[in-house]
Parts: structure tokens; C-alpha cells; sequence
């Protein structure tokens, strides 16, 4: 039965105010919300108000969502990050980083003051001189405990350490650099800026204090002498310090014995002892920590025994068993010539030499 109103029939299909006109439009919380007319309660409409509905206020919504916001807020810091770490890289670029200074080298024979003692067998040369408690190789090149700087980690302070003791078993322990056949495990780990150096002190040997080979590396003349035991004594320290915000140096201190036979002599033949001290000095700025790499800037050498006669620019040139000095020293020194260097030579202590 229909309702009062209602034709019997109900509303007809399709008519305006149809209920299935409606029937897709869903009045949800949200819509209600955004609604700007809003009607008033009946206990409102009690009162005074002679409107039926009130506006409400407009809803504020910000310029950028929150998503749009965190995105917005991203990209500026990994901009601003990329722009901190371009300016304040840790590692120098090759433009701003200070020039390498050139090696000052100093090379000063020590002549014998008799006869050099010589021995069959160099195991009994070494047990009676006072190289009997060195060690043997890199072992007697050990790293000290290592502290960070104010500047500098633990680990770049370590990397430092180790590159200089690379060069040292590089320059002086490899029988192939010994015996003057190679030079590149040297020259590998030479700062790019020290190489033009090094290379004319092997093509262009000059008792100039800046490119004397011998100044970079031990190596002997090979047409005088050759290695009787590969079993080179070593003992020495290594020590780094920063000199500045940018710069750490390392200093070593080495004695490096070694036994030789004249070259191309049995292996019964007598052998002697030739005992080399090197005091250098590396420095290291953080583009070379990187590149593991150095600067040498100070090569102190005292070596012997030879004879002060004889130039050992290029190579050493030792005094073997049963050898003695030859008489006269390096030719004089002109007190008013300018360029050049004194050339300088010392005396190879007797308590220096094994017992035998």
C-alpha cells in the first residue's frame, strides 16, 4: 500500500526527484566536512537566527603537501652536500696541492784505515761484526705503534709508515735495484712531481747534491762486485710527526749491512762486509696518502768501505776482501767557484769492521 502523497502506482520510473537519481551520489564524512554551507541545529534555530544554514569557514590548505614538502627539503640537501664536499674534499686536487721540493742528498764514502777483513763464509763475517744481532730484510724496517695527529687518522698515519718503509726495502734490499739492473720498484712510489729528478739523476749522474743515483737508492757497480748473501742485516727506527694541518713527515734512520764477493767469483771466494747508513726524510701531503706515493726531501748517506779516490755518484764502488784505499781524496775544492757542492769524505772506523 503506498504512503499518503504517493500515487498508487509509486513513483514512476525516470520522473525528477526519482530516488534512483540519487542512488550514486554518497554523502561521506569528508564531503560533509568540505561542505560551506552547514545547517543549524534545531536547538540553534530556537534562537534568534534567522537564517536556516551559516557559512563556515574556507578550510586552509598549504602550498605543498607533505610528500611535496620532505621532497622539496631532500633535493636541497643533497644539493647543498654536493656543493660542501666539492669545496672541502679531503683529498687536495693536483692544482691546489703545494709542489714537491727537490731531494738535497749528501753521499760521503767512509775510507778504510787498513785492509779490509774478508772471510769465506759471510755468516761468520756478520757473527763477529756489530751488525751479529740486526735482522734480516724488511724485518729489521719494522713499523712503530702509531698515533692519530691533529689532522691525521690512525690509518693515514699507518699508510704513511708503510710507504716509507716500502721505499726503503724497494732502495735498498731488492737484489735487482741492488745490482743496478732495475730502478722502477723505486720509482714507482716517487711523488709525480719529484720524477723529472729522479730520472735525470739516472740519466744525467752529477755530484751536484740533487742528482746523485745513489742519493735515491743502494745499488753497486756491477762490474766490481756482486751479492755473496741476499741476507741484508738491517736495523733502524721510523718515526712520523705532522708538520702541518696538511702535511705529515716521516723520518728514518737505517744501517744496512751487506756481504759481497768480487763480481763474477766462486762462491768459496773471500767475501767482506759493506755497511750503508741512511738517514732520510719523506713527507707526505694527502694527495700522496692517497696515491700511496712520497716525497723524499732529505738523503743522508754514509757508506763504506771506499776508497775517497774514487766517485760514487752513480754507483758504489766497494773496497773488497783484502782491498785498501787508494791514496788521495776527492779532488779540491775551489772556495770561489759558485754551484757545486764540497765534496765530502770520512773515515770507516776500525771497531766498524768484523773481527776475523
Amino acid at each position: 500500500m503506498a504512503g499518503p502523497g504517493d500515487p498508487p502506482e509509486g513513483t514512476p520510473e525516470g520522473t525528477p526527484g526519482g530516488e534512483d537519481e540519487y542512488r550514486s551520489v554518497v554523502f561521506d564524512e569528508s564531503f560533509i566536512r568540505a561542505a560551506r554551507l552547514q545547517e543549524y541545529s534545531a536547538h540553534e534555530r530556537l534562537a534568534d537566527h534567522a537564517p536556516a544554514v551559516r557559512r563556515r569557514p574556507a578550510r586552509r590548505r598549504g602550498g605543498l603537501s607533505r610528500q611535496a614538502l620532505a621532497l622539496v627539503v631532500l633535493i636541497a640537501v643533497a644539493f647543498g652536500t654536493a656543493v660542501y664536499m666539492g669545496l672541502r674534499t679531503p683529498y687536495e686536487t693536483q692544482a691546489a696541492r703545494r709542489t714537491a721540493e727537490p731531494l738535497r742528498m749528501t753521499v760521503i764514502p767512509l775510507s778504510p784505515q787498513g785492509a779490509v777483513p774478508g772471510a769465506a763464509e759471510p755468516e761468520s763475517l756478520f757473527a763477529h761484526s756489530p751488525a751479529a744481532q740486526f735482522r734480516i730484510g724488511a724485518e729489521g724496517v719494522p713499523l712503530p705503534a702509531s698515533r692519530r695527529t691533529a689532522h691525521f687518522s690512525d690509518s693515514q698515519v699507518v699508510a704513511a709508515l708503510t710507504t716509507a718503509k716500502e721505499y726503503i726495502v724497494h732502495s735498498s734490499l731488492y737484489p735487482e735495484v741492488l745490482t743496478g739492473q732495475q730502478v722502477r720498484p723505486v720509482r714507482s712510489l716517487i711523488d709525480a712531481d719529484q720524477l723529472d729528478q729522479f730520472d735525470e739523476s739516472f740519466s744525467h749522474p752529477a755530484a751536484d747534491g740533487r742528482h746523485a743515483p745513489t742519493g735515491w737508492l743502494v745499488r753497486f757497480d756491477p762490474a766490481l762486485a756482486q751479492l755473496a748473501d741476499r741476507k741484508v742485516r738491517v736495523q733502524g727506527t721510523l718515526q712520523a710527526a705532522e708538520t702541518d694541518s696538511s702535511t705529515l713527515e716521516v723520518t728514518a734512520d737505517h744501517t744496512l749491512v751487506y756481504a759481497l764477493r768480487p763480481a763474477g767469483a766462486a762462491a768459496d771466494a773471500p767475501a767482506s762486509l759493506f755497511t750503508v747508513r741512511r738517514e732520510l726524510q719523506f713527507r707526505f701531503d694527502r694527495e700522496d696518502l692517497r696515491t700511496h706515493q712520497l716525497q723524499l726531501i732529505v738523503s743522508y748517506v754514509q757508506a763504506g768501505p771506499l776508497s775517497c779516490a774514487e766517485d760514487s755518484t752513480n754507483h758504489l764502488r766497494p773496497l773488497l776482501a783484502g782491498q785498501t784505499a787508494k791514496t788521495g781524496g776527492p779532488a779540491g775544492t775551489d772556495p770561489y767557484a759558485t754551484g757545486g757542492v764540497t765534496a765530502l769524505c770520512g773515515a770507516l772506523a776500525t771497531s766498524a769492521q768484523p773481527r776475523v
